[in-house]
């Protein structure tokens, strides 16, 4: 399975020759390739070229003098094999605007139900256009609403576009985005799951915290987030059951109690304590939700909030244990 986009340097003297040569002609006699002039001007002093490749793949290539970087969804020429990956973040702004403006406008051509949702299309960039991932995951937000049950597409894309446009992520981007996964086998169960993390991260952000994603603990393991407010910070762990149409689990009652006990069980009872765990049965419909709601089962870990959200930004839950955060139920 191919990781999310990543740029590859290639220092060194390019020239077109040696991109034709080098490049172009690996790419051609692999897949069919056509060499072609980038749909936008790129950085200053940098002369450039898309490639685009008889079976979708593309792939962007920019050099001056001494510094040369690529981008593609494709298979890297043999040339390239050997030079360093990069993150967005570890190439200059300029090289990372303008690839990121060719690239946004590719997936927008693809997919243009993302145009309207401007931060979630360049928040998940690296996975929407990825090598293997990029027709699984846009049907995972095209064709199953992200997760949500009972909710239009449109809903959904509403929901994480306006959490996401907060930027309270985007420094984490490309560790949160790379939880989708980048299969080309359609994984409902993880990205669900993934999506139960930014659904955690927005009910902490409305209660007035401030989030910090992935914190290492001495364990080994890293807890999903640190929630800060008035200067207290608490650990969240987030997990999300499946309903019970989607498992074997014969009530939701007992996919929350399984569900939670498997999470308690493991990386919370190595921890030793001092960590929230966040229950999202965002998944459950109308009817499942309401018979969680109303027994308000045990989840084997304390403290722990159960909770389920809508897109319209409705949350909705209960409580197990003295939780050390302000929540509205």
């Amino acid at each position: 399975m191919a990781r999310p986009l990543r740029f590859r340097y290639a220092p060194g003297r390019w020239d077109e020759a040696r991109v034709r040569r080098d490049l172009y002609d690996d790419l051609d006699s692999n897949l069919g390739a056509t060499m072609e002039t980038p749909w936008f001007k790129p950085p200053s002093g940098f002369e450039a070229v898309r490639f685009e490749m008889d079976n979708g793949d593309i792939a962007l290539f920019c050099w001056d003098g001494e510094d040369a970087y690529w981008m593609g969804n494709t298979e890297t020429p043999e040339a390239l094999w050997r030079t360093d990956k990069k993150g967005f973040e570890e190439v200059p702004h300029a090289i990372r605007r303008w690839v990121t403006r060719e690239l946004t406008a590719q997936l927008h051509e693809e997919s243009p139900w993302l145009e309207p949702y401007p931060h979630l299309s360049w928040y998940f960039l690296p996975v929407f256009l990825s090598k293997d991932g990029r027709e699984t995951t846009r049907s995972f937000f095209y064709d199953h609403a992200a997760g949500f049950p009972d909710a239009t597409r449109e809903e959904a894309l509403s929901f994480y576009e306006e959490f996401l446009a907060t930027g309270v992520l985007d420094d984490y981007r490309e560790v949160m985005a790379g939880k989708l996964g980048t299969s080309e086998y359609l994984d409902l169960t993880r990205m669900t799951a993934s999506m139960g993390e930014f659904n955690a991260g927005k009910f902490l952000v409305d209660m007035g915290y401030d989030i910090v994603p992935e914190i290492d603990v001495t364990t080994g393991h890293a807890i999903d987030y640190r929630a800060t407010k008035g200067g207290d910070g608490t650990l969240v762990e987030v997990t999300r059951p499946l309903p019970t149409s989607k498992r074997s689990a014969g009530t939701p009652v007992a996919a929350v109690r399984d569900t939670a006990e498997t999470k308690s069980g493991g990386q919370l009872q190595e921890h030793g304590g001092g960590v929230v765990l966040f229950v999202d049965c965002s998944s459950f419909p109308d009817d499942e939700w309401r018979a969680v709601r109303d027994e308000k089962p045990e989840v084997h870990h304390r403290p722990a909030v159960v909770f389920r959200v809508r897109p319209d930004g409705r949350f909705d839950g209960y409580t197990k244990g003295r939780v050390p955060l302000d929540v509205p139920f």
